[in-house]
């Protein structure tokens, strides 16, 4: 029984990683870039991504800021930092922001629906 309980909550270990300095710069610019509050980060990080992709999160965030995206909505949503690069959401929830912020004409419209994502 220790063990399956083990297994399904890395909520606390998750955590630990997640407030490493590394990471915890890497949360706090994805705070910034989203304009929420960094313990409702921490805590859809800890629901959407794995062990390994928090690890390496600092390393992918520096990734993408060393390739910026081409198309300027694209860059200013980051589509492809926050689907390829970090996980965050999926691709289906990147094309409704992506769609809304064209129809709408500008990004705000498209990061406030990535916001709602994540605050829930």
């Amino acid at each position: 029984m220790v063990d399956i309980i083990y297994e399904k909550d890395l909520r606390p270990m998750k955590y630990h990683v997640l407030t490493g300095l590394r990471q915890d710069q890497a949360v706090r610019a994805i705070a910034r870039w989203f304009n929420v509050r960094v313990q409702p980060m921490r805590k859809f990080l800890i629901e959407r991504l794995d062990m390994s992709d928090m690890e390496n999160m600092p390393a992918r965030w520096e990734v993408a800021e060393a390739a910026p995206e081409t198309d300027p909505l694209e860059a200013a949503l980051g589509a492809r930092r926050f689907t390829r690069n970090i996980p965050l959401f999926t691709e289906e929830e990147m094309a409704r922001a992506l769609e809304a912020a064209r129809a709408a004409g500008d990004e705000g419209a498209g990061k406030t629906l990535l916001k709602e994502v994540i605050i829930g």
